[in-house]
C-alpha cells in the first residue's frame, strides 16, 4: 500500500484504533505523495499563491486569472507518466480525460489541451536495440492515446512539446495541460456544505480498473512493473463529453453547491477533500454507486480510479433538476449519500460501517518529510567547462544535424494526429507560432498558451533552468502578441529521498518561483511527480511551464512566418555573455559534439519582462509582422525554422559574440528575432525600453538560407533545410513496425 511503519503507527495514534481494511487503503492513497505531496509540500511553500492556499482554506482542482468582460481563464497541468509506462495507450488518454475533468469542477468549459512528452532515444545506434524499439512503441502509442481522446472529446489540442534523452528509457512523461474559461461569478467549489444535503454520484459506473492508482504513481517502477497494468485506468471519450456536457448544463441551473472530479484515490479523494475543505462529515452508501461488477467490496469501491466520474453535493430538494439533466444526457446520477454534522466520514457496505473517521486526518495529517539535500560533484565539475577546448566542426553540417535531432526537429509526426480546430475558438496552433491563440467565442479577448521546459538545462542549473522554463514560456506567449499572466507547473523528478534530486527539485522550484515573481506571474496551480526512475536512473529533473497571456485583439496575434521583403531584426535584453558562450548545456553540445557540460546562460530577469511587454506592444500597434524567440540551437535554427515556415529565404548578418560556434549555435536568453517593415519604429519601442535592436537582414524569394558573421559566410538551399527538419522523425518512425 505504499506505507511505511512510521506512518502506520502514526495513523493508528490519530484514529486511536486500528484501521478497518477500508480505511488502511484510504489512508495509504491519501498519504501518498501523489495525493499529499508530503515531500515536496515544504519546497512548493516558496509560491506565495500555493503558500496563500495551504494556510487558508485549501487549494480547489486549478487557479484563475481574469481574462475581461467578466470573463476567467482557468488551467492546470497533471503527470500520468507511470500508467503511461505500462499501458501507453491508456495511460495517456485517462491523462487527458482527467486533466479536463480538473478545469470543468471550476465550472469553466475546456477550450484548449497541451502536453509535455519526454521519451527515451527513439534513433538507431542511441541505445540498444530493444531500448530503442520500446521508445517508439511507447511514443507512438502516447500519441495515439492522446490523440484518440482528445479528438473524440472535442477539446482541441493546440500545443506542446516533446523531447528525448537516455533516462526517460524506463520512465518516460506524459503531462497534459487543460485550459477552460468560465464567468468570474460563476467559480464552483469542491467545499461541502449544508447538512442534509444530498451527495451525488455522477457519471460512468465503477469498476476494478485504476485501483491503487495513486499509490503506484508514487513508488518507483520495480520488476513488477509490467504486473501494474491494472493499476491503469481505461477512459472513455464519448462517455466524458457527455459528462462535460451535462456538468455545465447542471451547473448552470444553481443546484449545485459543490463539485468535485473522482480522480486520483477516486471516491475516496473526492468524499474525504469535499468534507474536509467544508469542514463537514459525510454518510455515504456504496450499494447506491453504480457499478460494472455487483460483487465488488467496499475496498475496491473506495479506492477505484475509474473514468469519467464526479461527486456533487446538491441543494436539498433539488437533486432532481440535476439527476434529470445528467439522465439527459444519459450519464449516471445517483444520490449516494448526505452532508452530516460532525466531520465524520462514514461509509457503509452491505450495511455494515467499513469505514468511520475524521476527514480531516486524511487531508491534514499527512506527515511532510525534509530530506536531505546534496549539490552534486557532477554541478561543480560543469562550472570549469571551457568552450575554446571544443573540437572543430563543419558548420554547414552542424544545422542540418540540429535540425534533423529528434529535440529540434519538426514534431508534425505528433500534431497532425490531433485536432487542433474543433470548438473553431483556435486562431494558431502548433507549428504556426511560438504559443497557440485561442479566441474564446463570445469574448472580446483571447490568449495565447504554451507548455514548455527542457530538462538539458535543469540538469545541469536547476536554479537557471527553473528560471529558463518561466522566461522562455514567458517570451514565447509574447512571441504572439500576448501579455504573460499566469503559470501552471508540472514538476517531474525522481526519488526525492535522495540527497541529489531532492536539491534539483528545491533548487528548481526556486528558480521557477523567483522567474515568476520577476515576471509578475503567478503559479496558480500545478503538480508533482516524484519517483520517476528505473535501473537506468532517476530522470533528467524535468520541470515544465504551462504560461499563459492575454491578448486584447486575438486578430493582432503573430505567428512565426515572415512576409516576404520584411527585415529581419534581433531584439535583446543584451545581458552579458559568461564565459561558457551560450554552448553550456546546448543541444549543439549534445547533438553536434555528443556530450553534456557547462551551464546554461543565466537569464536577465528583469530585461526578460521588458522584452515581453515591447513583443506585445509591437504586436498591437502592428509593427513587427511575426516573432521567434531563440532557444535550442541558437540564432541559425531560429532562421532555419522561421525560412522553412514561410517557405521562403533568408539572408542575415549574425552578431559577432565570442566563439564562431557561438554566433551560430549559442543559446543565448532574451533573444527574438522580428520581422518588420518598419524598423525604425521597432527600434524607437524597444530602445526605450532599455532593449537592443540588431539590424540582422532581409526575408527574400530565393530558396536559400545565406548566415554570414565572424565564421564566414555559410549557405543552404531550403530544400535542404525542410529535408532535414520535416523528414527525421516520419524517417525513424517508418523505419519501425508498429506492434
Amino acid at each position: 500500500m505504499g506505507l511505511n511503519d512510521s506512518e502506520y503507527t502514526l495513523l493508528t495514534e490519530l484514529l486511536g484504533r486500528d484501521p478497518s481494511y477500508t480505511e488502511l487503503g484510504m489512508f495509504a492513497v491519501m498519504w501518498s505523495e501523489h495525493c499529499g505531496y508530503k515531500y515536496s509540500r515544504p519546497v512548493l511553500n516558496r509560491f506565495s499563491k500555493y503558500k496563500e492556499a495551504m494556510e487558508g482554506e485549501g487549494l480547489e482542482n486549478a487557479g484563475v486569472v481574469p481574462l475581461g468582460d467578466g470573463l476567467g481563464i482557468t488551467m492546470k497541468v497533471e503527470s500520468h507518466n507511470h500508467p503511461s509506462y505500462v499501458e501507453p495507450y491508456q495511460g495517456a488518454a485517462t491523462g487527458v480525460g482527467g486533466i479536463i475533468r480538473d478545469i470543468l469542477t471550476m465550472g469553466a468549459r475546456p477550450v484548449a489541451m497541451l502536453n509535455s512528452l519526454r521519451f527515451g532515444p527513439i534513433e538507431d545506434g542511441k541505445a540498444p536495440e530493444a531500448i530503442v524499439r520500446k521508445n517508439r512503441y511507447l511514443f507512438d502509442h502516447v500519441v495515439e492515446g492522446i490523440a484518440g481522446y482528445g479528438n473524440c472529446v472535442g477539446v482541441p489540442t493546440v500545443g506542446g512539446e516533446v523531447n528525448f534523452h537516455p533516462n526517460y528509457s524506463g520512465n518516460p512523461l506524459v503531462n497534459a495541460m487543460c485550459v477552460g474559461v468560465l464567468r468570474l461569478d460563476e467559480v464552483t467549489t469542491a467545499a461541502a456544505s449544508g447538512v442534509g444535503n444530498p451527495v451525488i454520484y455522477l457519471g460512468s459506473s465503477t469498476g476494478r480498473d485504476g485501483i491503487h492508482g495513486a499509490t503506484f504513481a508514487s513508488e518507483a517502477f520495480g520488476e513488477d512493473s509490467e504486473a501494474k497494468r491494472p493499476n491503469v485506468q481505461i477512459g472513455d471519450p464519448f462517455a466524458e463529453k457527455q459528462v462535460i456536457e451535462a456538468t455545465l448544463e447542471a451547473l448552470a441551473t444553481g443546484a449545485i453547491v459543490a463539485i468535485q472530479d473522482m480522480g486520483a484515490a477516486g471516491l475516496t479523494c473526492s468524499t474525504v477533500e469535499m468534507a474536509s475543505k467544508g469542514g463537514v462529515g459525510m454518510e455515504i452508501n456504496l450499494d447506491l454507486v453504480p457499478m460494472r461488477e455487483n460483487d465488488m467490496s467496499g475496498y475496491e469501491l473506495m479506492l477505484s480510479e475509474s473514468q469519467e466520474r464526479m461527486m456533487a453535493v446538491a441543494t436539498k430538494g433539488r437533486e432532481q433538476e440535476v439527476i434529470d439533466v445528467f439522465h439527459k444526457w444519459g450519464v449516471h446520477a445517483v444520490v449516494v449519500g448526505y452532508v452530516t454534522d460532525g466531520q465524520i466520514l462514514r461509509v457503509s457496505r452491505h450495511g455494515e460501517v467499513i469505514a468511520e473517521l475524521d476527514p480531516k486526518l486524511l487531508t491534514d495529517h499527512c506527515p511532510v518529510y525534509h530530506s536531505a539535500q546534496n549539490e552534486p560533484e557532477s554541478f561543480r565539475k560543469a562550472a570549469s567547462f571551457d568552450p575554446t577546448l571544443l573540437p572543430r566542426v563543419d558548420l554547414t553540417d552542424a544545422l542540418l544535424k540540429l535540425l534533423s535531432s529528434p529535440d529540434i526537429t519538426s514534431k508534425r509526426f505528433v500534431f497532425q494526429q490531433y485536432d487542433q480546430q474543433v470548438q473553431t475558438q483556435t486562431v494558431r496552433s502548433s507549428g504556426s507560432a511560438d504559443a497557440a491563440v485561442i479566441a474564446p467565442a463570445g469574448a472580446k479577448k483571447g490568449f495565447a498558451v504554451k507548455l514548455d521546459g527542457n530538462a538539458r538545462w535543469t540538469k545541469a542549473h536547476p536554479l537557471r533552468g527553473g528560471q529558463l522554463a518561466v522566461v522562455e514560456s514567458a517570451r514565447n506567449v509574447a512571441c504572439t502578441g500576448a501579455r504573460p499572466v499566469a503559470v501552471t507547473d508540472g514538476l517531474n523528478f525522481g526519488n526525492p529521498t535522495y540527497p541529489e534530486v531532492y536539491w534539483q527539485f528545491a533548487e528548481a522550484v526556486e528558480g521557477i518561483a523567483s522567474a515568476s515573481e520577476a515576471l509578475d506571474t503567478p503559479v496558480i496551480s500545478g503538480n508533482v511527480s516524484f519517483y520517476n526512475e528505473s535501473e537506468l536512473g532517476e530522470i533528467p529533473p524535468t520541470p515544465m511551464i504551462g504560461m499563459v497571456g492575454v491578448l486584447d485583439d486575438p486578430t493582432k496575434s503573430l505567428g512565426l512566418v515572415p512576409r516576404l521583403g520584411d527585415t529581419l531584426a534581433l531584439i535583446s535584453t543584451g545581458q552579458t555573455v559568461s564565459s561558457h558562450q551560450g554552448l553550456g548545456a546546448s543541444a549543439f553540445l549534445v547533438d553536434v559534439v555528443g556530450t553534456e557540460d557547462g551551464y546554461p546562460e543565466a537569464p536577465d530577469l528583469v530585461g526578460e519582462k521588458r522584452l515581453c511587454a515591447v513583443l506585445a506592444k509591437l504586436a498591437s500597434q502592428e509593427a513587427i509582422a511575426s516573432a521567434h524567440d531563440v532557444s535550442d540551437g541558437g540564432i541559425a535554427v531560429a532562421l532555419a525554422e522561421m525560412a522553412i515556415a514561410a517557405g521562403l529565404g533568408i539572408n542575415a548578418a549574425l552578431p559577432t559574440i565570442g566563439l564562431e560556434v557561438s554566433q551560430l549555435f549559442g543559446e543565448f536568453q532574451g533573444n527574438v528575432v522580428v520581422s518588420t517593415d518598419n524598423l525604425a519604429k521597432v527600434r524607437e519601442i524597444a530602445e526605450s525600453q532599455n532593449l537592443l535592436v540588431i539590424e540582422l537582414g532581409e526575408v527574400t524569394s530565393e530558396p536559400h538560407l545565406n548566415l554570414s558573421g565572424g565564421f564566414g559566410d555559410l549557405n543552404w538551399t531550403l530544400l535542404e533545410l525542410e529535408d532535414a527538419y520535416e523528414n527525421a522523425i516520419p524517417r525513424i518512425m517508418g523505419a519501425y513496425e508498429l506492434a
